[in-house]
Order: C-alpha cells, then sequence, then structure tokens
C-alpha cells in the first residue's frame, strides 16, 4: 500500500469513528476523536468543530501537536479541545487514537468519589486502574474546556500510560493503539460503568481480577478481536464494513 493510500484508508476509518460513536451514543453534539497521521507522527488529523454524527471526508483536517492547523480552515473553527489530542500524543508515542466524550454512562463516576472498575469480560479494556484528572487542582474555576496546552499536558500527565481517564464533572478521555480499537474501548467502557451502576444498586459488584483484566484484553483488544467487533459496529451505523 502506497503511502497516500494508507493514509486515505486512515482518513475513512476516522469518518467511521465519528458515526459510530454517534451511533451508538458515546457522542452527541459534542465529542471528537482524532487518529495520528500515518504518515508523520508529529502531527494528527481532526475534523472541525461539527458534531461527530455529521462528519465526512471532507470534515477532516491535519492538526500539528499544539493544536495549530497545518491548512487553512477558511470559516470553520476548531475545536477548543484539540489540545487533549495533541497533548497526549505529544507524551504518548504508542498512541495512534484518541476519543473525549461526555457519556451519561461514565460521568456519575466523574461526579463522585466511586472508582470505575471492570466488571464483565469486556470492561477489560479500562484496564487496572481510572484516574480521575480535576482541573480544579491547577487551574481553579475555569469553562471547563480543557482549550490550552497547559490544561492539555496536564491531563495527559493524568492520563499516564493508562487507557482512560475521566474528567471530573466533564467527561472522559481514552487512548489507544488505532482508531478501531479506541471506539471499541469507548463502547465497552460505556457498557461496564451501565453494568457496574446496576450491580451496585443490587449489592457489591464482583470485580474482575488483575489477572482477569490482563488475560480478557488479551483477546478483546487482540486484531483477530478488533476485526470480529468493527465491521458489526459498522454495520450498525449504516456504513460499509470494507
Amino acid at each position: 500500500m502506497t503511502q497516500a493510500a494508507e493514509l486515505e484508508r486512515a482518513l475513512d476509518l476516522l469518518v467511521k469513528a465519528n458515526r459510530i460513536l454517534a451511533h451508538e451514543q458515546i457522542v452527541d453534539d459534542f465529542g471528537h476523536v482524532s487518529i495520528r497521521s500515518p504518515v508523520d507522527p508529529g502531527r494528527f488529523f481532526i475534523s472541525w468543530a461539527i458534531s461527530p454524527g455529521r462528519v465526512t471526508r471532507q470534515d477532516i483536517f491535519e492538526y500539528r501537536l499544539t493544536g495549530e492547523p497545518v491548512s487553512d480552515l477558511g470559516r470553520r473553527p476548531s475545536y477548543s479541545e484539540r489540545v487533549i489530542h495533541g497533548a497526549i500524543y505529544e507524551q504518548r508515542p504508542d498512541v495512534g487514537a484518541v476519543c473525549h466524550h461526555h457519556s451519561g454512562a461514565l460521568l456519575p463516576f466523574a461526579c463522585s468519589d466511586t472508582v470505575l472498575r471492570p466488571v464483565y469480560h469486556l470492561g477489560c479494556v479500562i484496564g487496572h486502574e481510572v484516574p480521575l484528572w480535576d482541573s480544579q487542582d491547577r487551574f481553579g474555576d475555569t469553562s471547563m474546556l480543557v482549550d490550552d496546552m497547559d490544561k492539555g499536558r496536564d491531563l495527559a500527565g493524568a492520563l499516564g500510560a493508562n487507557a482512560l481517564v475521566l474528567m471530573r464533572r466533564h467527561g472522559a478521555v481514552l487512548a489507544g493503539r488505532d482508531v478501531r480499537q479506541v471506539v471499541l474501548m469507548a463502547i465497552y467502557s460505556a457498557e461496564n460503568a451501565r453494568l457496574q451502576m446496576q450491580a451496585m444498586a443490587m449489592g457489591t459488584p464482583s470485580y474482575l481480577t488483575p489477572g482477569e483484566i490482563d488475560r480478557a484484553a488479551a483477546v478483546i483488544l487482540s486484531p483477530a478481536g478488533i476485526d470480529r467487533s468493527w465491521p458489526n459496529r459498522c454495520a450498525r451505523a449504516g456504513l460499509s464494513t470494507d
């Protein structure tokens, strides 16, 4: 595959990622997903500030890790929180895709002291630890938006080597090796949150052990696992499965 073909393939997956996340109600009017450039690891691709369910190929633009657009967007504004993506790519060379959302399933865990933990096998995607970042700790009262690199880097530092970080009173950010993986992680982590709350309403949840988390993730997040799940999510959203 040529470099140009590889890039177009990656951008097609990014468009599908936006549509799938919208269809699965992970994102709504707000939220965004990005990919690291397969051509230049010092850049990333994300749509302009449009709701994810409306994103097409023509809406995708290239950015430097500092959040500066590579080309002129015309009258189309950029996401103010694009710096979340750039800061994570800057600190995590292993990350190829980032998703920020405000799913109602996860928000109770971002607004309380209850720790999000895996309660079923697909919940393994959240890993062993889900840190909670609070903008108040360093920045005091803000608009709640992560709208500059200082905040973005602070959030990326809180994420650390983990797959998911909660943002107190705001939402969540996930980081994965590629966009297909990060989409499925977003879906499964939201479902895990719903199931954990249901289990807590019934009694004391039974959580996955550390060994179960590792072994389940090795299967669910393997290329074979992704190849099985991705076409189904595409089909559910009315997208081609190639």
